[in-house]
């Protein structure tokens, strides 16, 4: 599934819509966040936005690759983007100076005592 996500993403722009998909997680390595979006003419903002969570790389996973397909298809996108690296660290993780790296942060971080 993920050769086919990628042949789809190398025959370039063939019109909209068009599927953007981007992955996110805590480091280089792991991509624990997929969104997928759908922009249905030029200009107009993404809709609909689909995201999956995981623990595990999303990128090898069979069931999140397989549902990524599904969706594009069922929105008749003629074209995908996607960078087949993580690009950087999604919401709930933040960069941390100390570490070099994005550590995910816990509800308890942030709320007074």
């Amino acid at each position: 599934m993920r050769k086919y996500l990628s042949k789809r993403a190398r025959k370039g722009d063939k019109g909209y819509p068009i599927a953007t998909v981007a992955f996110y997680g805590p480091d280089n390595k792991r991509a624990s966040k997929v969104v997928c979006s759908i922009f249905k003419f030029d200009g107009a903002e993404p809709e609909p936005i689909k995201k999956w969570f995981t623990e595990h790389d999303a990128r090898k996973l069979e069931r999140i690759l397989g549902e990524m397909i599904e969706f594009i298809e069922e929105n008749d996108a003629k074209s995908v983007g996607m960078i087949d690296q993580i690009i950087g660290c999604h919401p709930a993780y933040r960069t941390s100076p100390s570490r070099g790296m994005c550590v995910i942060l816990s509800v308890y971080s942030v709320l007074p005592m």
